[in-house]
Parts: structure tokens; sequence; C-alpha cells
């Protein structure tokens, strides 16, 4: 089934020839550090050895050995009754340095993976198993994913379009570098193609093919959190992704796909990612299993995008970590094997049930307490409700010092704007992991807190 799904996956994306001359003229969007990087000669040893047979003798790598590991074996008892168990032929896995791409064995499972579930257009597999134009490659979670694609493209003063607000991760990352965000508005469906058109509509779309020195100040990164968006909890839909895909197309823009909760959306079926509709090479994808399997501590993620920029994805993670813990990886790989595509799938399906769940829960609390001092908005998935306190102009005070007196805990909503000194209405809550008691106790403490600054702000 998955190879008639592959030559079907090929054949699709032949149409996508139309507009290969100018997406895959990729150094466009490269700055020069990344034009720059090199893959070492010891690293190029490894990859070497990994693929060599048994009969290889070398005295390249300097890999430690193994005689000398304190591990031999390790068990993993699964909530379901069944275990994984880390033999030691899978304990040898931890002592060589690996792939920089990642485990080549969960490399494979997750490309599978990502077809099996995206179908993108531009993972031409043929029968034989070559041809492909998607690559992947595993990070040490998703902001590592995210800090290392954006750290290939960004330069000073680069114009970067993103959903505004946004997932103050990426303003981490963006900051130092003296980059320029362009918010593009957004409502409970997402970010506003019309925004984004208006925002464009600035530069000609024929200026997109000059180099980057003829325009350094076009956009040429989209950044997008389209499921349960953070902080906002928005979701798009099918109708604006392809709008915005459009415009991607008119612009030549590289779009970032940055989903953590893809699998944690509240309707089913789930909206279709832009990597789905990329028929081009135009969309870096990045995935989490923090959410699914929760457990953020595992520092586990992977990144799906056209592969003469994922090979420039490597050479950022050779010059920074080398690659992922493997630990994380065998672990996810055992998992994964034994669940299988469906399994995993039903587990995510439990995830996202019990998410909406908590998702309701909060939303009763909020309800009850905070009806006629705030405004909201039903998240469609993800962990967070977006809350607009009615009559405060800006809550960072409130939050950062009041709130803490009060023992409740939330997001004041400048943090999620690259000026940190705007003026929000919006506090952001979490409820992913609290209780229906403190929910309910927590919503109260706001709402207290609340009429309290009223009350304050009408004396003064």
């Amino acid at each position: 089934m998955l190879l008639n799904r592959s030559v079907s996956i090929f054949l699709r994306g032949r149409k996508a020839l139309v507009n290969e001359t100018l997406v895959k003229d990729y150094n466009r969007f490269l700055n020069n550090v990344s034009l720059a990087r090199k893959l070492p000669a010891i690293r190029e040893m490894v990859d070497i050895q990994q693929k060599s047979s048994q009969t290889m003798i070398s005295f390249a790598a300097g890999m430690p050995s193994f005689e000398m590991s304190p591990f031999q074996e390790a068990t993993f008892k699964l909530k379901d009754g069944s275990s994984l168990t880390m033999d030691e032929t899978s304990i040898k896995k931890l002592t060589p340095y690996t792939s920089s791409q990642g485990l080549p064995e969960l490399v494979e499972l997750l490309e599978k993976l990502q077809i099996e579930e995206h179908n993108p257009p531009t993972c031409r597999i043929s029968c034989n198993g070559e041809g492909r134009e998607m690559d992947l490659v595993v990070t040490t979670g998703n902001q590592d994913g995210l800090c290392r694609t954006l750290e290939m493209f960004i330069s000073p003063g680069d114009n970067i379009l993103m959903v505004t607000p946004t997932y103050p991760g990426i303003l981490a990352v963006l900051d130092p570098h003296g980059c320029n965000v362009l918010g593009v508005d957004s409502d409970q469906e997402g970010m506003k193609p019309s925004h984004l058109r208006e925002i464009l509509s600035r530069w000609n779309p024929s200026d997109v093919s000059k180099p980057r020195q003829e325009v350094p100040d076009i956009p040429r990164i989209l950044y997008l959190n389209p499921n349960g968006g953070n902080p906002t909890g928005a979701g798009l839909t099918m109708e604006r992704k392809k709008e915005i895909y459009e415009i991607a197309r008119n612009y030549n823009l590289l779009i970032i796909e940055d989903d953590p909760n893809y699998y944690v959306q509240f309707t089913r079926p789930r909206v279709p990612s832009f990597l789905s509709l990329d028929e081009d090479g135009r969309v870096i994808r990045l995935d989490s299993f923090s959410k699914v399997l929760s457990a953020a501590g595992l520092r586990l993620g992977f990144v799906t995008g056209p592969k003469l920029l994922l090979q420039r994805l490597v050479l950022h993670t050779v010059a920074g970590v080398l690659h992922s813990s493997s630990l994380p990886q065998i672990l996810a790989f055992q998992l994964l094997n034994q669940w299988g595509f469906e399994g995993f799938r039903n587990y995510a399906d439990e995830v996202s049930q019990f998410y909406l769940k908590k998702r309701n829960m909060l939303l009763a609390a909020a309800g009850k307490w905070l009806t006629g001092l705030a405004e909201w908005t039903v998240p469609n998935g993800g962990l967070f409700l977006w809350i607009k306190i009615l009559g405060i102009d800006d809550t960072h005070k409130m939050i950062t010092d009041k709130a803490i007196e009060k023992q409740v805990l939330l997001v004041p909503g400048n943090a999620f704007f690259q000026d940190s000194g705007k003026k929000s209405s919006y506090v952001r809550a979490s409820f992913s992991d609290q209780t229906w008691e403190e929910m309910d106790e927590g919503m109260r403490r706001l709402a207290e807190l609340i009429k309290e600054e009223l009350k304050g702000k009408k004396e003064d």
C-alpha cells in the first residue's frame, strides 16, 4: 500500500515542475553563514563508517569503546501494560556518534509517517526509492529545529512575516539578529490572508526573482503556527491555508510551518497541513513529540522539507550539537515501531480528547468567574486560552506583580509581541495540567484581581 501511494505521490508531484525554476534557487533564501558552512571531514568519516559493511576497519572517527560503557540493558514500562526493552544491541547505539540527520532507522520511520499523514506532493519517491525531493532531520526538540532553521535564512535588517500575536520562542531567535517582524493580524481562524496581501502589496511580485542584494528588504520567510496557535489557540481553516499558499507562491515566500499541536486539534478530520499542499518545495515543517507523548523533557522533534535545504540544516547541526541525543531517538523508534502508525494515531486521538476535556473545564471556570470581566474565543486546538480583560489596556504589571501575590500565574499579552513594551489587554492561560478545582479557584482569584484593578482605576 505504501509503495502504491509513493508512486501516486511521485506522479502527482510532476505538476510542480512549472514552479520549480523560481523556487529551487534556494540560495536566494540562505544567508552568508549558511552558504559558507561545510561538512567537516571527520563527520564524513562517521557517515561512511555507519554505512559500511562489518568488514570495514576504521581508524577515523574516534568512537568511544562500548567495552567501557556502564550501560547494558534498560526496560521502560508503558501504561498499557506492555514494555520497551533496550537490549545490548540497542544500548550499543548510545556509544558511537550517530548521523547528524538522526538515527537512520528513526529517520526512515518518520519519513513514512509523514508520507502517510500528509501525502506531500514534493515527496517524489519512485519505485526503487530514488528521486526523493523531501527530506527529514531529527532535532533536539521543536525549539532547536526552529532556531536552526531560522538561522539558515536570517540576516540583520531582514523583514520576516509572521502571525501576530506569536509564539515568543521565535522572537527569542530573531531579536538578537536585528530582524524586523512584519506582524500579520489574526482572528479565531488564524492569520488573515487579506492583511498578508496588504503588507506584501508594497513590493512588486516581479522582484522575487532578483538577488538578495538588489532587493534586501523584500520578505522571504513567512512563519505560521497553524494549529492551536500559541497563544491564541486559533487554527487555520483549509480555505485560508490554500489562500496563504497562493500568496506565498506569488511572492516566492518560504513557509515555516511550526506545528507542534497538529495532533492536538479538537475537530475531526484534522485540517490538512501546508506540507500537504506544497507542490513547489516552499514549506519547511516542524513537528514535535512533546505534546503527543507528554514528554517535553525528551527534547525530540523533526523537520520535514526540501532536501536541498535540509542538507544545509544538517550542516548547522554539525556545527552545534553534532546530532540529537541517541537515547530519546531509540525510545521513539521502538515506541512507534511497536505501536505502528495506526496505534500512534489512536494514541494521538486520546491525547487530543484529553486536552479537549481540559479546555472545556477551563471554559466552564472562566464562564463562571470572568463573565462581564473578560472575553475569549474558544480554542480549536492546543493548550491555551487567550483572554481579553475588559477595561484594562495593559495587563503586564497586573500579572507580573499583583497576580503572583494572589498565587495565580498567567502570561501577560505583551510577551507575544516583538515590542515587549506594547500595551496588551490580554493574558494567556494554560489548561494542560490543572485539575478542575485548580481551574475554578484560579479563575476566581483572577476575577478578584480584575475587580480590584478596575476599582483602583475608578478611584484614580
